[in-house]
């Protein structure tokens, strides 16, 4: 018995090769559709262009041979593909990616360009010289040399956060329904709009999604599995200087401007920021400042993996920024918190099989797991405290919100891989 056991997963782990070209004609036309999301929008989607990946995706899906598929007004796009196991009671899993992309750089007229064969020479990208992708300021790309990597063309991000997880779940559904073999029980796929300004699950429909535990394809090096995110808050300090005539106005003006400078002023420049910390260090980052002299906003997001991290970043800013405001008489000042997600970790250690068999199927792929925590959030992070316990696989994508950004072919299809192999995973071990 365990001979033939050992023999079919053998048969299998041989079969379930995912063709690189396949995942990268589907990245490639994923990309090309501009999806920027906006977080001064008070829409749902922020952005309408979203919905047009939206309804490629569900066309896609239905010729594929999926029949419940269904998208709504918001962008969300929900499909079911019905279990083959002559077994009872499997859980339902869950895919998720997302198809908005960052608006930290322009996402519009995305040319992306397939490098077949990668050699490991630096890349001249062609239409800004000035942006050279090497392997001196992008280290992993040795893994790849000989292999296809994919990147935009100079004056754009390329997209693969998070079209490579639409691409390789997308891949993996068509392989799963092509290979009726593969036995597996009901699979849900979800693909959301905004998540990049933290609006992924804003109005998603837990009941469409119908499934018990979850993964967001949204990681980086293959591998890569992720169970805990940074909880992470938003706070806005609202300054209100006085405002007079300035032809009168000595003694008597101030302006709330020169007051929000000083406390940028006085943020530390070598510790508690994102660009001096790193692993498990928390931060608190500026994010914009408007206003007039009359009244001036600050607005930071404020990170850490621990609620009481957390709150000590709040406590310090507030103070920094107390102490400030006392130097200017007549200025007052309001601190305002908004949650934004929480670490996932305390809800996966409740369900601690989710992440196990994330694991198996990675090393079902070929691979090595590297567990890894993430100094950011994914819609996962949000689902997890749904009611979905969501930790975050690999797909490979690189220097993402950037014009350097690229994402290499191996890895896509390994994520790819990695998805048959763990709806096989649930279903032998249910």
């Amino acid at each position: 018995m365990l001979l033939a056991i050992s023999y079919f997963y053998i048969l299998f782990l041989i079969m379930i090769q995912i063709n690189p070209d396949a995942v990268a004609e589907r990245l490639m036309r994923y990309v090309q559709i501009d999806t920027q999301s906006n977080p001064e929008s008070t829409t749902y989607p922020t952005t309408e262009k979203q919905k047009n990946l939206s309804r490629l995706l569900h066309d896609e899906l239905k010729n594929m041979g999926i029949h419940n598929v269904q998208t709504d007004d918001c962008g969300y796009v929900y499909a079911k593909i019905p279990g083959n196991s002559n077994k009872k009671d499997i859980p339902v899993i869950c895919f998720c990616a997302h198809v908005d992309t960052a608006p930290d750089c322009s996402g519009t007229n995305v040319k992306p360009i397939y490098h077949k064969n990668f050699d490991g020479s630096d890349i001249l990208l062609p239409d800004e010289v000035n942006q050279i992708l090497s392997i001196k300021n992008s280290p992993y790309l040795k893994e790849h040399i000989g292999h296809g990597i994919i990147t935009a063309s100079g004056t754009t991000l390329l997209g693969a956060d998070d079209k490579s997880g639409i691409a390789v779940i997308m891949e993996a559904a068509h392989f799963i329904i092509s290979n009726p073999d593969i036995r597996h029980g009901d699979i849900s796929i979800i693909f959301t709009p905004d998540e990049e300004v933290g609006k992924g699950t804003a109005k998603i429909d837990m009941q469409k999604v119908g499934a018990q535990f979850g993964y967001t394809m949204d990681g980086g090096e293959a591998g890569s599995l992720e169970d805990e995110t940074f909880s992470a808050d938003a706070a806005t300090i609202t300054i209100e200087g006085v405002i007079v005539h300035p032809g009168y106005a000595k003694g008597k003006l101030v302006n709330a401007l020169k007051v929000a400078g000083v406390i940028l002023a006085a943020l530390p420049s070598n510790e508690w920021s994102p660009e001096t910390t790193e692993g498990k260090e928390g931060f608190v980052h500026p994010m914009t400042v408007t206003g007039i002299a009359e009244k001036a906003t600050l607005q930071f997001i404020v990170r850490d993996f621990t609620l009481d991290g957390l709150q000590r970043h709040h406590d310090r800013l507030k103070n920094i920024a107390a102490e400030i405001v006392k130097q200017f008489p007549g200025a007052t000042m309001q601190y305002d918190v908004q949650e934004q997600y929480r670490n996932m970790k305390e809800i996966l250690d409740k369900h601690p099989h989710v992440v196990a068999y994330a694991e198996e199927a990675i090393k079902r792929a070929g691979l090595t797991v590297k567990k890894e925590a993430i100094r950011g959030g994914t819609d996962g992070s949000r689902l997890s405290y749904m009611g979905l316990p969501c930790p975050n696989i690999f797909t490979g994508m690189q220097n993402i919100h950037s014009k350097l950004e690229w994402i290499g072919t191996k890895d896509m299809t390994k994520a790819a891989e990695t998805i048959v192999h763990l709806s096989m995973v649930w279903e032998e071990k249910s």
